[in-house]
């Protein structure tokens, strides 16, 4: 769970209410990608998160919907079966490290932020705090994130991951295949 960053780093926020605005959020995307990626180098997706809570499954279920389908030069890590979370991360990017050494890594995870962006996007360029939301103390993982803010920050952040609306998750889970798949078709399209 990563909280909605305001650091000095750029974000750029997406209502997924606006129908259009997937096709800005996979330029956007595109973009950065490219800016990160050298030639015929590899793209690590890694989707963080848990099943065990609502509020924190948006990387697994980004990740299930992405695995069935296989795109060349992609690798993935984290989904519903085998998800990235607080306690296997570390090893998941040892792992990655080590076995992808020059890919470019874009990390999705579930943030919270403010109650009027909750089923918002944020894409932004850098690592990603995982587990920042809820006081987690993770390294900082990826060249770029996306976050889909699934509730409001506020007390008791754990407990509001247990009461997230599956529908807010499931909304913004689409929303990102949408965009990483045309994002990637367009890569490969070159």
């Amino acid at each position: 769970m990563n909280r909605e960053l305001d650091v000095e780093k750029k974000l750029y926020y997406y209502n997924t209410k606006d129908r259009y605005s997937v096709y800005d959020f996979s330029k956007k995307l595109l973009e950065l990608v490219q800016k990160n990626v050298v030639k015929n180098k590899q793209i690590v997706l890694l989707c963080i998160g848990s099943d065990r809570a609502t509020g924190d499954c948006l990387g697994p279920i980004v990740g299930y919907k992405l695995s069935r389908q296989r795109q060349k030069n992609i690798e993935l890590y984290g989904t519903l079966d085998n998800p990235v979370h607080a306690k296997n991360l570390a090893d998941t990017m040892n792992h990655i490290y080590k076995n992808h050494p020059d890919a470019c890594v874009i990390a999705i995870d579930a943030s919270l932020g403010r109650s009027s962006h909750i089923g918002y996007i944020t894409l932004g360029e850098g690592p990603l705090l995982p587990g920042a939301g809820v006081d987690k103390n993770l390294p900082p993982v990826g060249d770029i994130f996306i976050t889909g803010i699934v509730n409001f920050s506020g007390m008791l952040d754990h407990m509001l991951l247990q009461t997230t609306r599956l529908n807010v998750v499931m909304i913004l889970a689409d929303y990102i295949c949408t965009g990483l798949n045309y994002c990637l078709y367009k890569l490969t399209s070159y």
